[in-house]
């Protein structure tokens, strides 16, 4: 059975992951669903109880009832590179191919249902409250008022964009800043403001979920600096995972429905982590080319067993 990687051509932390799965004799098609229409075909036929088709990328081509796992990685947009550009067509390529694969009984990392309601962070917050961890009071709102009561009773703030969107990607990116509670909050009105208690860190952490294993790792963070993402000081090294955190990332994983999640935290004077974020997307190769962990290899396993 085949293994199907969707995502772009540049993506070298997908690299690292394929070339595990070629050193464990796993077939796998490896496809950007921007190429639909184009480099890459579909054909799919509803007969006998169930769906009956085949994908096509390049020379390479897979039935969909081969498929034992699907890697939802960096794909690009459906019609994305279609000669004509048209907002039709990506509609229907996207409807086409993924309404194709969610038919099949792959399992998948992540499912695109259970991933985009993972991408929403008041959602991710609420969540990650009930699963026990320890979360930063928040404020997202439009009403100048309510954002200086806030202001008021937490005093210390940071301001954040609620998409959350990586560096990577100007010019939606809004770095995390920290405010005074005297901030002219007049401006939030014009569109959705995230305020968040300010949480003196001692450290930042990542913690990557694959399945039941987690890999965490922590870089001492400066005093005075406030997102670490825009930052490449410091070296990330293996922690150990208190108990506490473990039972809260197996809890949030299971009600999330995700496979894949890479979590933020926030390491107080205290020790304690403070949840920050899960990007059901995140990277992860940083980590593992400065910590060794092995985390293509169990990435590549999760996707290796049969349905």
């Amino acid at each position: 059975m085949t293994v199907l990687v969707l995502t772009c051509e540049e993506d070298l932390t997908a690299d690292i992951v394929v070339s595990t799965l070629q050193d464990l004799g796993v077939p796998l098609v490896r496809l950007d669903p921007a190429d639909l229409p184009g480099r890459v075909s579909l054909s799919a036929e509803y007969a006998e109880n169930d769906f009956h088709g085949y994908l096509k990328s390049g020379e390479r081509m897979v039935s969909l009832g081969s498929l034992r796992s699907v890697w939802v990685r960096r794909p690009g947009t459906p019609g994305a590179r279609t000669a004509e550009q048209s907002a039709w067509i990506a509609a229907e390529a996207e409807q086409a191919l993924y309404g194709m694969l969610t038919s099949t009984q792959a399992r998948w990392m992540n499912h695109p249902v259970a991933a985009a309601q993972a991408r929403y962070k008041p959602w991710q917050l609420r969540l990650a409250h009930r699963s026990g961890f320890l979360v930063p009071a928040t404020l997202v709102t439009t009403f100048p008022a309510m954002a200086r009561q806030f202001a008021a009773a937490h005093r210390d703030l940071v301001v954040k964009s609620v998409s959350g969107k990586h560096p990577g990607d100007p010019p939606m990116v809004l770095p995390t800043t920290r405010i005074s509670p005297d901030t002219d909050f007049s401006g939030v009105a014009a569109g959705p403001t995230l305020l968040q208690q300010h949480i003196p860190k001692e450290a930042d952490i990542r913690l990557t979920c694959v399945g039941e294993h987690l890999f965490a790792a922590r870089k001492k963070a400066d005093p005075e600096e406030v997102d670490s993402r825009f930052t490449h000081q410091g070296t990330w090294e293996p922690v150990e995972v208190p108990d506490a955190v473990h039972r809260a990332v197996n809890s949030y994983m299971s009600a999330a429905q995700l496979a894949y999640g890479a979590f933020d935290f926030a390491e107080d004077p205290d020790g304690a982590w403070w949840f920050l974020e899960c990007n059901q997307g995140g990277q992860f190769g940083f980590i593992q080319l400065e910590t060794d962990q092995p985390i293509a290899q169990a990435i590549a396993t999760w996707l290796a067993v049969e349905p």
